[in-house]
């Protein structure tokens, strides 16, 4: 009960909890059509990719998570441009934007005058340091996100789901395609505090993916990855506010654990009623 009376004592651990439900919330929607689109390597390219503007905002006495927003933008378009002209392989576009971006980042960093700064809140993130500026423009990223939602729905789960028959039915597919990844661009930057670089995709993805196991629709995968990312980013908090452990570390552990029990659990009640059947 400490953690939940510490909420009110402290206004560092409740924005950390505020940040958490709205990550949450940005991460349940764009990891859904990740997940179902099959885009969990782009993501992680554009999440690594983000790096290299991270060290040129430094470098330029700029806001990093400015610079990483305009890097993941462009490397998401980057990417689909390159794959969809189909001079080159998407996974190949990916490995050399990933690789890339990170190099960029490091090498910015390091030839940035004076103190170079801890690269360990970007790559690990540290939910405690996030501030109400912060919290202000992830709230308004995930206004944005629920209105594009609610208002082209059914386009997006046409291009989710199945590309041509979204085309035969009049969605501009590659305008949708490019709308959804530079939100999944903005949702992996601005929650970068949140976990870091280095796990971000863990929750743009573990959720959806454990929704999946005993949803069937869109909608309520989408419904229940939000469900799931807010359950495991709170119970890692209040963990780690007991034993001082990073809290974005983790809520991937408990996201990893709850994947694993839902596949248990199915596994279980398939060969229950295989059973039952006989």
């Amino acid at each position: 009960m400490d953690f939940f009376t510490e909420i009110f004592q402290y206004s560092f651990l409740a924005n950390a909890v505020i940040a958490s439900l709205l990550a949450a919330f940005a991460c349940g929607i764009v990891g859904t059509y990740i997940v179902v689109r099959r885009l969990v390597f782009l993501s992680g390219g554009i999440t690594h990719s983000s790096f290299g503007g991270i060290g040129i905002a430094y470098y330029l006495g700029l806001d990093p998570i400015l610079g990483a927003a305009v890097f993941a933008v462009l490397s998401a378009f980057g990417i689909e441009m390159l794959s969809g002209k189909g001079s080159i392989r998407e996974d190949s576009a990916i490995g050399i934007l990933w690789s890339v971006g990170m190099a960029v980042g490091v090498i910015f960093v390091f030839l940035t005058p004076g103190y170079a700064p801890n690269l360990m809140s970007f790559l690990f993130g540290n939910i405690l340091l996030v501030t109400t500026d912060n919290i202000v423009i992830l709230a308004a990223f995930d206004v944005v996100l629920l209105a594009a939602m609610v208002i082209f729905y059914r386009a997006i789960i046409y291009t989710a789901l199945d590309g041509e028959y979204a085309a035969s039915r009049g969605v501009r597919v590659r305008l949708v395609n490019l709308a959804m990844l530079t939100m999944i661009a903005l949702a992996i930057v601005l929650n970068i505090k949140v976990v870091g670089i280095v796990l971000l995709v863990s929750l743009l993805t573990l959720p959806a993916v454990t929704a999946s196991q005993f949803c069937r629709s869109y909608k309520s995968i989408m419904v229940w990855s939000v469900v799931i990312a807010v359950f495991s980013i709170l119970a890692a908090l209040a963990v780690s506010n007991s034993i001082d452990v990073p809290a974005g570390a983790l809520a991937v552990i408990v996201l990893a654990n709850l994947f694993f029990v839902t596949k248990c659990v199915k596994k279980i009640a398939t060969f229950a009623k295989k059973q039952i059947g006989r």
